[in-house]
């Protein structure tokens, strides 16, 4: 299962650098000036995992697969885009199509840099971006509502799912977000995602800083953490600008020697990657053996079937049991058949829920 986040924000507060260094390619062109990005560009990059290297340590196999993470960089939104300003309409499009949003908020003064609205106010911008989104999705959930008004006529069902896109519709009338609605039980949620709503969507706000602010932070930072916490959403601290200058270095050493001149302890793409799996609620299961040690990504509580379609649908589809070995028995013993003979090797069936750090051998029948 990957794991796709559509980066976004208004024009010049640093998503194609970010996107540019999370991918350390040069594929987004990073320019002081609006709508540079013109099409998505779409980047995927290993997740980095220590357990995967301690197990790869012990198998010694011929490849390491590390599981993936996919940015997508969508232009820079403006005031106006749910009614097509600056190409809007296309951008709001792109983000339908991600998991998750990562709002990047320009949290640094620089006169040499320009800002669409001519002062940094993070909160105001993040203010501008979530209206926009209201907006296109209030127009959305009114025509889909309109649709199912008249196919609703004697369909209970269907009846149903349309007072449910009425009672979104009135949130959004109300100035919120489709965030806000607790959808209560599985059919909800089912239509819940069949609307696609913008608003709908996790975010994770990502305060863009300077080098100065990278380690000690500032208060404009305070400010979007404050309002990340009231949403019940993510934050995190990054400077695009180190990044971009980590991605630079060829060897682990020149990372990890810069990074502690910059008085920091890991990159920022660490921290978008444990606060996105945070607000999807995912995991990493391990598959090991001498062709290669590889990391899969699953949701929380998903059932040791579901982790196995994840490998490939037909393991799903005839799946007979699970030998699992959870890490730190894998680490701490010295591999699968230590693991075995000391009895920490267990077979689960279909209920059993995979555990984050699970080395699983997959059984099935086709």
């Amino acid at each position: 299962m990957g794991f796709n986040c559509g980066i976004v924000g208004l024009p010049n507060v640093g998503k194609s650098t970010l996107f540019n260094a999370l991918t350390a390619t040069a594929a987004a062109q990073a320019a002081n000036f609006p709508f540079c990005t013109i099409e998505p560009n779409v980047g995927k990059v290993g997740v980095p995992d220590d357990r995967l290297d301690k197990i790869a340590q012990i198998v010694n196999p011929a490849k390491v697969v590390p599981t993936q993470l996919e940015f997508v960089d969508i232009a820079g939104l403006v005031k106006g885009a749910s009614k097509g300003e600056g190409l809007g309409n296309q951008f709001l499009a792109n983000i339908r199509e991600t998991d998750a949003i990562i709002h990047v908020l320009r949290c640094f003064e620089d006169s040499d840099i320009t800002h669409v609205d001519g002062s940094v106010d993070p909160v105001r911008d993040a203010e501008t971006i979530e209206t926009e989104l209201m907006l296109a999705d209030l127009e959305s959930v009114s025509k889909q509502a309109e649709s199912m008004a008249k196919k609703a006529r004697g369909d209970k069902a269907l009846a149903a799912q349309h007072d449910f896109a009425l009672k979104v519709k009135a949130v959004l009338e109300e100035g919120k977000s489709a965030r806000t609605i607790e959808p209560s039980g599985e059919e909800e949620e089912k239509w819940m995602h069949e609307l696609h709503m913008l608003t709908a969507k996790p975010i994770l706000y990502v305060c863009n800083v300077n080098e100065e602010d990278a380690a000690s932070g500032n208060d404009l930072i305070k400010k979007v953490e404050e309002m990340a916490a009231a949403q019940g959403s993510g934050a995190v601290t990054i400077c695009a600008a180190i990044e971009a200058e980590i991605a630079q270095f060829d060897t682990q050493e020149d990372k990890d020697e810069f990074l502690k001149d910059m008085g920091l302890e890991e990159p920022g793409l660490n921290k978008i990657i444990r606060a996105g799996y945070d607000l999807l609620g995912l995991q990493t299961y391990f598959t090991a053996g001498p062709k290669e040690v590889k990391a899969w990504t699953v949701r929380k509580n998903a059932s040791a079937p579901e982790a196995a379609g994840v490998i490939h649908t037909d393991f799903q589809k005839g799946f007979i049991k699970a030998e699992v070995i959870s890490f730190e028995d894998y680490i701490a013993l010295g591999g699968e058949g230590p693991a075995k003979e000391a009895g920490k090797m267990r077979q689960e069936g279909k209920d059993y829920i995979v555990q984050d750090g699970d080395i699983i051998l997959f059984r099935f029948n086709v």
